[in-house]
């Protein structure tokens, strides 16, 4: 048995969590740099400060990559134009945005999919039954208004400059799944991601 010892010993490294390391690189390389903040869950300053809820604030079902994920998908669906406004230009005091919002949610899981993560990388708050709530294909034709600005959404995702470090993110975000999945506990959030095809 180890005992914690006293006295000098130097230290060097830290610990850090996979996915943070990978997502918190991919916001950087977006433009995005990402602070923790107890006064917002999140919130993008319009120039390069993305605030997220630091993590004894957040949901046990929530986590890092997933926070960032999401508002990489607000980006998208709302456009280059919209990375120099406050929040992509979008409100959350009412639901004057919320086709938006669910645009972004179908993106999301459309991007999840492909690499066995919608359960993983699910969105969070209030709006959570809408994303549960889509079917298989999100982006397939329908009455929906949110599919139109998810289908723009998708062709940046899929197409744009973002397009190859994001689907890089998602891959090894599904690697690291699969090499914890078997570890995890029945109640764990690992749990909930799936192989990719």
């Amino acid at each position: 048995m180890m005992s914690r010892m006293s006295g000098s010993r130097s230290i060097e490294s830290r610990y850090d969590d996979p996915l943070d390391l990978v997502w918190l690189r991919v916001a950087s390389e977006f433009g995005m740099q990402v602070v923790r903040s107890a006064e917002v869950y999140a919130h993008w300053d319009g120039e390069q400060t993305l605030s997220l809820a630091r993590a004894a604030d957040m949901d046990p079902d929530d986590c890092l990559a997933q926070l960032i994920f999401h508002e990489i998908c607000h980006a998208l669906v709302e456009g280059p134009e919209s990375h120099s406004q406050e929040d992509w230009g979008l409100s959350n005091r009412d639901d004057r945005d919320l086709i938006q919002e669910y645009a972004c949610h179908r993106v999301q899981a459309a991007l999840a999919d492909r690499h066995g993560l919608r359960e993983f990388l699910a969105v969070t708050t209030d709006h959570r039954p809408y994303f549960d709530a889509l079917p298989a294909d999100p982006l397939a034709p329908g009455d929906d208004p949110a599919i139109p600005p998810a289908l723009a959404g998708w062709e940046r995702a899929t197409g744009g400059p973002w397009a190859e470090r994001l689907e890089g993110a998602l891959t090894v975000t599904a690697t690291i799944a699969g090499a914890v999945r078997p570890f995890a506990a029945d109640d764990s959030l690992w749990r909930r991601t799936k192989p990719s095809d």
